[in-house]
């Protein structure tokens, strides 16, 4: 009898070990223009929402910034205006970078204050975010294939021969950057290691969710759950019916958002 019971209670362990992660659909907030990016700030606990509202190369002025509360609604839909087609977002105390086309956007979450607009030379289109414990920021280039690094508000070149590199996300002290359909890790002396590779389509959006696993988007409609060993499951594929671009995480309540792009909303999704 103890053998079988503990026969079971073993197989019940191995089937809980290796369940496969589900997206269960909580909400959609609607008439977001091309919505590219959503962050989570766990400083007023708040989304943010770049809205690209055009074509995402075009310096046309239409783009910004939106803010939801946790439960989708629209806390103040034109809270930063006059961007062009703002992209990736990314958190650093009281300010929030915003990658525009070949520019980044500096803007104070307190006073709703643009402080800042730094021109990267030789960018082509800047699209994600990530800034490391030290402040340092880097920037990916996905036209260009190369990751910037920005120090005291000056941009350099940090790393070439990244090809469609898109998401980033500093996390443990590496940077984690997608490159076409690989995951790489970059150490300190920018060593790299593929962490996870084969993504039917190139990465987008990044997020970490706890021991050393992550959450990858794919534009054309995909989202993976990257786990520690380097294999991954596809936890949705909606290609044809709306795009999944560079996704928020809610860590306390496991929830991701993600913006559909061309289908003009926000969607939460609980992640269990």
């Amino acid at each position: 009898m103890k053998k079988l019971f503990f026969l079971a209670f073993a197989t019940c362990l191995s089937a809980t070990a290796f369940a496969q992660l589900q997206l269960k659909p909580l909400w959609e907030t609607k008439d977001l223009p091309t919505p590219e990016s959503v962050l989570y700030s766990a400083k007023n606990d708040l989304l943010y929402v770049s809205l690209i509202d055009g074509d995402a190369m075009t310096k046309d002025g239409k783009g910004g910034v939106a803010i939801l509360n946790l439960d989708g609604s629209i806390k103040m839909k034109d809270w930063i205006t006059e961007m062009d087609a703002p992209k990736g977002l990314a958190l650093y105390r009281d300010l929030l970078y915003v990658a525009d086309v070949t520019s980044v956007w500096v803007v104070d979450v307190v006073t709703g204050n643009v402080v800042n607009q730094i021109e990267f030379p030789g960018a082509i289109m800047l699209n994600d975010v990530t800034i490391d414990d030290d402040g340092l920021v880097y920037v990916s280039d996905t036209r260009s294939g190369k990751i910037y690094q920005m120090r005291n508000n000056r941009p350099s070149v940090y790393l070439e021969n990244t090809p469609s590199v898109n998401g980033l996300k500093f996390s443990s002290g590496h940077l984690y950057a997608l490159v076409g359909p690989e995951l790489w890790k970059i150490d300190s002396n920018k060593k790299i290691t593929i962490v996870a590779k084969g993504f039917e389509q190139g990465g987008d959006g990044l997020e970490p969710i706890g021991n050393n696993e992550f959450l990858v988007t794919c534009w054309g409609g995909l989202i993976y759950h990257v786990k520690a060993d380097g294999t991954f499951d596809k936890l949705l594929d909606v290609r044809g019916e709306m795009n999944t671009a560079d996704l928020g995480y809610h860590p306390q309540s496991n929830t991701i958002f993600i913006p559909t792009f061309n289908n003009n909303s926000v969607k939460a999704y609980k992640l269990h």
